[in-house]
């Protein structure tokens, strides 16, 4: 299921789906009868506010699902494929790069998001190095508690860490470094100590703790914004300058290199806050072509488009890591865009995404086909887990709240709408397969009205925007992918509320 347990996304996970299963079990616990055994009690009558409702008229999961299987089999893909095989993936928990897994030495612990920054910086070195390792995810600690077998071997809990021959090894500047000086033959990503380019190397290493700084101190802040910005420019010039320097598109040439990929979670964390809280694209607009350079070489890197995360995302799992970000005058229309609450953006139907589109820029493009078929294919197989999940936006806050403000592990899901919940997904996943308008003029089409007779759409309405408010990249799925299933999840909720 959509694991709100974690955070803001949703994954496709074990252990998502034993949350779900707890949080079920909070709302609707099992009761006793008369004989004393365990019976599941037995869900109230759905009761809507409104009188309007839906029929249900959408396929089966079981059609759903052999329509997705002919859709794959016709676009020559596979999305229901082992995540542990292939292109880096954020639900793999054991990669070999098919080598014997007796040659796994590293265990590498990473939040189950994919938002550390940290993390990001140690996963990408693994997956470009083709070093063999397994994967435990740890909550990051705005989210939710971290496993006591955890703490055991990292008391102040930080992410990221790696065991490697029986060591216990925490700071991601040590493990990359461990990395380098321990797996020399796996594609070595930084000069050699001693040669003529390790100087510039440790230099850019530095200039990138510079950035981080200078951007941090504008986005965290709401006083002397022009200053702040003025500063970030300048600092900005001299990234792009270095990128130059090197004759590009990466830091060090023709090549990703360890600097390029400590740089990669700040830029591309930059680009996508400053946007939103500032209003400020550093990217897509001309101003700095190396670094729109840099990230389309990045971006041709399935390593990097394995874990790099949307706009969207960012903008919301930042501030509950920072303590907060400062919005401006000018970053609150394209915050409102980028969380669709302009009532334009997130709409069907979608307009083109590229290198230089609003609100987010994103040089792979896309494949709307390709785009929905995925999003429809991570929700018909986890239907059931989804839909419990999405529930808890009709259902009670939890009795525990962490400091994330999108996140409730201990939410209960208003269960007795399973029913109509389920009904209204369907007709989502229906949408992404045969398309919003072909879905209009066929049999299965939304029909709404104010009869007594069919689904509540309240409940759905809200447990749609819960849903989609939770959607998060990588962890879910593509940026592509997910701003297909957001719209659609908006499509639905204007279907029923324009009743």
């Amino acid at each position: 299921m959509f694991g709100g347990s974690k955070g803001i996304a949703v994954a496709l996970t074990a252990a998502a789906a034993a949350a779900a299963a707890a949080a079920a079990r909070q709302f609707w616990p099992f009761a006793a009868d008369v004989q004393g055994t365990a019976t599941p009690a037995t869900p109230p009558a759905a009761v809507s506010t409104s009188s309007v409702t839906f029929a249900d008229n959408a396929p089966s999961w079981q059609l759903l699902e052999q329509m997705a299987k002919a859709k794959m089999q016709e676009l020559g893909t596979n999305f229901w494929a082992d995540p542990n095989d292939g292109p880096t993936h954020p639900l793999a928990m054991k990669r070999t790069f098919g080598r014997p897994e007796s040659e796994i030495k590293i265990k590498f612990y990473r939040d189950h998001a994919a938002w550390c920054p940290y993390c990001q910086k140690v996963w990408l070195q693994l997956e470009e190095k083709r070093i063999p390792y397994t994967i435990e995810k740890v909550n990051m600690r705005c989210y939710g508690d971290k496993p006591s077998s955890f703490m055991a071997k990292v008391p102040n809990g930080l992410l990221p860490v790696i065991e490697y021959r029986g060591q216990v090894i925490t700071e991601s500047s040590v493990i990359m470094n461990l990395l380098e000086d321990e797996f020399p033959d796996n594609k070595p990503l930084m000069p050699p100590a001693g040669s003529p380019d390790r100087p510039r190397a440790d230099m850019l290493m530095r200039l990138e703790r510079q950035f981080f700084s200078v951007w941090l101190g504008w986005l965290c802040n709401g006083w002397d914004d022009g200053g702040r910005r003025a500063q970030y420019e300048r600092t900005l010039d001299v990234v792009c300058s270095e990128l130059d320097a090197s004759g590009g598109p990466f830091f060090l040439g023709n090549d990703i290199s360890l600097v390029d990929i400590t740089w990669a979670p700040m830029l591309e964390r930059a680009v996508a806050s400053l946007a939103y809280y500032k209003g400020y694209y550093s990217r897509g607009r001309g101003k700095w072509p190396a670094l729109d350079r840099w990230f389309d070489a990045m971006e041709k890197r399935s390593t990097y488009v394995g874990t790099k995360s949307d706009f969207y995302t960012h903008a919301h799992d930042l501030p509950p890591q920072m303590g907060g970000c400062a919005m401006t005058a000018t970053g609150e229309p394209v915050a409102a865009a980028i969380d669709g609450t302009d009532g334009a953006h997130m709409r069907l139907p979608l307009p083109p995404l590229n290198g230089t589109s609003l609100p987010e820029p994103y040089s792979p493009g896309e494949s709307p086909e390709l785009d929905r078929l995925e999003a429809a294919a991570k929700m018909i197989k986890n239907h059931v887990n989804v839909t419990r999940f999405a529930l808890r936006g009709a259902g009670k806050p939890g009795s525990r709240p962490v400091s994330a403000p999108l996140a409730d592990p201990t939410a209960a899901p208003a269960l007795q709408h399973v029913d109509a919940m389920d009904a209204g997904l369907r007709s989502v996943v229906h949408a992404l397969l045969v398309g919003a308008d072909a879905q209009r003029v066929s049999a299965h089409a939304m029909q709404v009205s104010a009869s007594a007779s069919g689904h509540p759409a309240d409940p759905v309405i809200s447990s749609a925007e819960y849903m989609r408010d939770r959607v998060g990249v990588p962890r879910d799925m593509r940026f592509p992918a997910a701003r297909q299933l957001r719209a659609h999840l908006n499509h639905l909720i204007d279907q029923l509320q324009q009743a």
